[in-house]
């Protein structure tokens, strides 16, 4: 576990500037977007998401010691931890805004699973892939893996977490192209699935069909219909403005009236005001936009940004199979995450309830971030192998 001075020689520094830039970002943006949301304890939050990043930085760390082959070793065990935690949550988790996702530890501290799931399914995923890569060329080849994702998969949508389930499909979708699936047959197979959501959709919201379509009105879907209108209610929110609707238009107010260099901080009236909701959390993108206008939401992504390609990089440098796929997958992880909140902040996609990495106030999500980050620097450091 202990790395030696030739081995940290392959730090990808500059890696490790970008992310604690948003670490501090995170704590800057919390600082006026959190602080109508206890107005007591105007603080609260910046606080405790500081413990949060400092714990943060410790798994990190002790992930990054740790030579990421090692875990290979305990996949299945991971996997089966990873199972028993979901179905924990269905036994004994408890409920808030219509979902159960947490697990209590004590009266003021709860873990959220579907979190660590993440990270879970990256390690023993990337495994199960390096064993087959270069056999992944027919349609009957994605089907062990996809039931290896599926499973905790499904577990994660019964809570309901929708957010979440469509993070583990890309982190599926990356891995499963990085490990060589044919890009034809899984490409087209991803197509047709699309399509088959897509239809089903509009079969589902229909009024109008023709006669010999009427067997399929209200086509029913495994889905609440609160979740089915969150899915398309982007596309025009001002039909239900005091509804699903109203987080989307909260949040296009926010950003358009940022305009070039934003309203100042803590000038800002949709946030500040609390008429934008979860602004600490799922919408915190929209205060950046509104407090610090074009200027400041370009600046945050220009840190994503960097951030990506550096962990492209640290990706392409591995030295085996299985330390690509994990790096991969967490890859895959942060740009879902980011393109979908800065996409349903901007309402050009639905809102799922996926936070903004590294930024968004949460303390699962902050380890989740921080324990992909220790995974990638433990990649980054073995990309050589090394002569004793």
């Amino acid at each position: 576990m202990i790395v030696d001075k030739r081995t940290l020689r392959n730090l990808d520094f500059l890696f490790i500037l970008f992310t604690f830039l948003l670490l501090a970002a995170s704590l800057f943006i919390l600082s006026t977007a959190s602080i109508s949301v206890d107005k007591a304890n105007p603080l609260h939050y910046v606080k405790v998401q500081t413990y949060w990043i400092i714990s943060g930085i410790f798994i990190a760390v002790v992930l990054a010691a740790i030579d990421y082959q090692k875990w290979q070793r305990f996949r299945w065990w991971i996997y089966g931890l990873n199972l028993a935690l979901l179905f924990a949550v269905i036994l004994f988790g408890h409920s808030a805004k219509g979902a159960t996702r947490w697990i209590p530890i004590t009266s003021s501290f709860s873990i959220q699973p579907s979190e660590f799931a993440k990270i879970f399914i990256i390690i023993t995923f990337a495994d199960f892939l390096a064993h087959r890569k270069g056999k992944l060329d027919n349609f009957r080849d994605f089907i062990l893996p996809f039931l290896f994702v599926l499973v905790p998969m499904l577990l994660i949508f019964k809570q309901p977490d929708l957010g979440t389930t469509l993070v583990f499909a890309a982190i599926f979708i990356g891995m499963m192209f990085v490990a060589g699936a044919n890009p034809w047959k899984f490409g087209g197979l991803l197509l047709g699935g699309v399509c088959i959501i897509g239809i089903a959709l509009w079969l589902h919201f229909a009024t109008n069909l023709p006669g010999w379509l009427h067997w399929a009105q209200g086509l029913p879907l495994p889905m609440q219909d609160y979740q089915l209108k969150r899915l398309t209610i982007f596309v025009n929110p001002a039909a239900d403005k005091s509804g699903d609707g109203f987080h989307i238009l909260q949040s296009l107010w926010a950003i358009g009236s940022g305009e070039l260099w934003g309203k100042g901080y803590r000038m800002g009236t949709q946030g500040q005001l609390n008429f934008l909701p979860e602004h600490h959390t799922d919408f915190i993108f929209s205060v950046v936009g509104e407090e610090f206008g074009f200027v400041g939401t370009i600046t945050l992504l220009f840190l994503f940004l960097i951030f990506i390609l550096r962990s492209i990089s640290i990706a392409l440098k591995a030295r085996d199979p299985f330390g690509m796929l994990i790096a991969t997958g967490v890859i895959s992880m942060f740009t879902f995450h980011i393109l979908v909140n800065v996409g349903m902040t901007s309402g050009i996609m639905p809102v799922t309830g996926i936070p903004l990495p590294l930024i968004s106030y949460g303390g699962s999500a902050m380890w989740s971030n921080m324990a992909s980050v220790g995974l990638l620097l433990s990649v980054n450091l073995r990309r050589q192998r090394l002569m004793f």
